[in-house]
């Protein structure tokens, strides 16, 4: 047995005959009465004490604490009480990378992971208390993907905390944890009809993002991002390198999403709206720091720019001119002020959606249409558009029906 038991009611000393002897301590009768006593791994002694009638237990404490210790298990007691919410400030401290990201991180944990689960020990988490979690988080207004995300961050929590010695293993990773749902919404793509409309509607300024993006699968960061030099007219080619975005509210040039670098085909017709925009609004050069707030400076000759010619802000675009745009073709109500109601469903995504339809309408490959969109690996494209590639029923019908012909008798 790792340690051994003391008996604190009781103490042992030579009686008179020199024999030992069995005698009443001063705290006979008051407190707990068995300590357990253990030197750790670290060399230092832990312990835990039971109340009488439990020395039992106090061995079979023991016991298991030895067990851990030959199986590498062990975990320290003190650590284990730290709570998820303490290891997760400590975690999220410790996060290197994008600041954007470790901000957003930080605000989905203190809105929807600390309330929930923040106050419970790191030692007394079971699969039960995950799967409660994600119920909770399915039965609020949030989306699937959302939830997801926020899982995913709990999980990574948990992981480290299994790394550093507070916890013997990942709740998240047991086979009776599943996913929040994603619910059924489908991804509807816009009809070619209403990206004209659309495009129509919007400032002359701005009516050739609606190429990049619906001829082009951009995001609306990488349209806003869009230089010059991604530009390759020869080769029909666009060089998606770089994107625009906000870095603790400070607008920075970035990679695009993921570090995914990639070039798309350029179409004639969004080749030939890029050189008319350009030659209407010359491109201008704008400096701004690298991937974060303070970073490198880099100079880009951007494509698209603001009436004062600076770079355009999203929030700005966003407000002032897609969502007007959408609420002229009925897209969305008009609003009665400036501001219009939220429109997720219908933002510049929306073009990306369509770009992809299109592609898979006209037979290109997941894996095409994948790079094209830089996503991480074609499963998340497949996951995403599995409902728009064209059905092989009539295919499979007309190859069967040729196939099970009765052979014709000979003439």
């Amino acid at each position: 047995m790792a340690g051994h038991i003391q008996d604190r009611w009781y103490k042992t000393e030579p009686g008179p005959t020199g024999k030992p002897v069995r005698l009443k301590t001063d705290r006979h009768g008051t407190g707990m009465r068995y300590r357990a006593r253990y030197i750790s791994p670290d060399g230092t002694e832990k312990s835990k004490s039971f109340p009488d009638g439990q020395k039992r237990k106090a061995e079979h404490w023991l016991t298991g604490i030895e067990t851990d210790m030959s199986r590498g298990q062990y975990i320290d007691p003190r650590a284990a009480r730290m709570t998820f919410q303490e290891f997760g400030e400590k975690w999220l401290a410790s996060q290197s990378g994008d600041p954007n990201t470790r901000a957003s991180i930080g605000s989905q944990l203190k809105l929807h992971a600390f309330p929930r689960i923040g106050s419970r020990p790191l030692g007394a988490f079971q699969p039960s208390h995950i799967r409660e979690f994600v119920t909770q988080l399915e039965a609020s207004s949030m989306s699937g993907s959302y939830a997801r995300v926020i899982f995913s961050n709990v999980r990574a929590i948990l992981s480290a905390a299994v790394e550093d010695g507070y916890l013997s293993r990942n709740p998240c990773h047991s086979r009776t944890v599943s996913l929040p749902e994603m619910g059924a919404r489908r991804v509807v793509p816009w009809l070619p009809e209403r990206v004209f409309a659309v495009r129509e509607a919007l400032n002359e300024r701005f009516r050739p993002m609606v190429d990049a993006g619906a001829g082009c699968g951009l995001r609306q960061g990488e349209i806003l991002g869009l230089s010059v030099e991604g530009l390759d007219f020869d080769n029909e080619t666009l060089h998606v390198v770089q994107q625009l975005k906000l870095s603790l509210s400070q607008p920075v040039f970035a990679p695009p999403k993921g570090g995914k670098l990639r070039d798309v085909p350029l179409p004639a017709p969004v080749a030939d709206a890029l050189k008319r925009h350009m030659k209407r609004f010359p491109p201008v050069e704008i400096t701004l720091p690298w991937m974060r707030a303070g970073g490198p400076p880099v100079t880009k000759r951007l494509i698209f720019t603001g009436p004062l010619g600076g770079h355009v802000w999203r929030t700005s675009l966003n407000e002032d001119h897609w969502k007007p745009a959408l609420a002229a073709v009925g897209v969305i109500p008009k609003a009665k002020s400036r501001e219009h109601a939220a429109a997720r469903e219908h933002g510049m995504h929306a073009l990306r959606h369509f770009y992809a339809s299109v592609l898979l309408d006209a037979g290109e490959s997941i894996k095409a249409v994948s790079e094209y969109l830089g996503h991480s690996d074609p499963g998340l494209t497949l996951k995403v558009y599995a409902h728009l590639l064209p059905s092989s029923r009539d295919r499979a019908r007309k190859a069967l029906g040729a196939a099970l012909q009765p052979p014709q008798p000979p003439r």
